[in-house]
């Protein structure tokens, strides 16, 4: 049922869908361990077991991956609630507890490690690209001209991948804008697109440590939101050497830490 003003509409509606995921992982001859449960838009299940592996340390690279499996539909009630990794490799079950790992929808994996343990994890980022104004300000339309699923629901958050030149590499939609961005990396993963850096990341709604830490693992040299940034998102970029853009919309943006990969001659006169 529908109000639009004075009028009353009953009719059939679209809604983003939302379950639980666990996500296990196994190395060879290894009983499958449980890392985490979040909360999730059912599609790219591999996509996003990888990238959350990756994103939060745990595999490396796609040759650390030999397969991806739903769960045992003989022992489950719901065997597309469960996706276990398959690993070349035997998997550290004590990184698992050590870590705590908790997911939401909302907030992605709470009672982090310190942001030293999270930089030990990344790779130095290189200086480049430097990209133009104009490119920025075009990044939310290119954004929502993408988001196939927000058309029809109005629910999902999203992030994808840009080349410096505006081109979209891969976008994925989720209720959890960290699943969006893990779905984006676990397919650059399987794909042996890692590392990312000669790539911007934009994503729908505000930007949390968590997103910064995830694009900073993978080697994502540029971050853009169209809402704000936490401090701490601020502080990890300043720490870990992402360019942080906020408040992208119409033809403003702030910019909160690494400008010089942000083209300003043109309003600054320097250079």
């Amino acid at each position: 049922m529908a109000v639009r003003g004075e009028t009353l509409e009953v009719r059939p509606d679209r809604i983003v869908g939302e379950a639980p995921l666990e996500i296990r992982a196994a190395g060879p001859d290894e009983d499958p361990v449980a890392v985490a449960v979040t909360m999730r838009t059912p599609g790219h299940e591999a996509d996003l077991a990888v990238g959350f592996l990756r994103t939060e340390g745990l595999i490396d690279g796609s040759e650390d991956v030999a397969s991806t499996e739903g769960g045992d539909p003989a022992t489950l009630n719901q065997p597309d609630d469960t996706i276990v990794v398959r690993l070349t490799r035997p998997f550290d079950a004590s990184a698992v507890a050590e870590r705590h790992f908790v997911a939401t929808a909302s907030c992605g994996i709470c009672g982090k490690a310190s942001i030293d343990e999270i930089a030990i994890r990344c790779e130095a980022l290189p200086d480049g690209p430097v990209v133009a104004r104009s490119l920025v300000l075009a990044l939310p339309d290119l954004l929502r001209a993408a988001q196939r699923a927000f058309d029809q629901t109005g629910g999902l958050h999203a992030a994808a991948l840009f080349s410096p030149r505006g081109e979209l590499i891969e976008i994925r939609e989720d209720v959890g804008r960290h699943n969006a961005l893990d779905k984006v990396v676990g397919s650059q993963l399987l794909a042996g697109a890692l590392p990312l850096h000669d790539r911007i990341l934009m994503v729908s709604g505000r930007v949390s440590f968590e997103i910064v830490q995830k694009a900073a693992v993978v080697g994502v040299p540029i971050v853009c939101a169209v809402s704000a940034p936490s401090d701490l998102a601020i502080e990890t970029a300043e720490r870990l050497g992402v360019t942080l853009v906020g408040f992208l919309r119409g033809d403003g943006f702030n910019v909160y830490s690494h400008d010089r990969r942000i083209d300003l001659h043109d309003l600054t006169g320097w250079g």
